[in-house]
């Protein structure tokens, strides 16, 4: 599993680590019942905090996509390999649509946001 961490970003170190979670799980890379690294080696691997990854962890388990356990760390859920199929092919379509009408990856997105409010 590779994280990445933009410390540039607008975006909180936690919830980046975070939305990465949720976007492996939904590509299927991570699958139930699957050890998430444990806190201090992401916080060490990312040269972050270890609160944050506690953090990131802590909103994942709230969701109910993965599960501490004590002495087994970070665990997937059967929540998070919930099928996006469905999902993917809207998605897929809209995008396609935004690149026949020209529009740029940016503008894409910030309709998609739009619809999320």
């Amino acid at each position: 599993m590779l994280f990445r961490i933009d410390f540039a970003g607008a975006e909180p170190l936690f919830r980046q680590l975070a939305d990465q979670i949720r976007a492996a799980a939904a590509r299927g890379d991570l699958r139930p019942g699957q050890r998430l690294p444990s806190a201090r080696e992401l916080a060490d691997s990312l040269d972050i905090s270890l609160h944050t990854v506690l953090h990131a962890y802590q909103e994942l388990r709230d969701e109910g996509l993965i599960e501490l356990r004590r002495g087994r760390g970070a665990v997937l859920t059967g929540a998070a390999a919930q099928d996006l199929r469905q999902l993917r092919d809207a998605l897929t379509s809209a995008a396609a649509e935004a690149k026949r009408r020209g529009l740029s990856l940016d503008t894409t997105i910030g309709l998609l946001k739009e619809a999320f409010r």
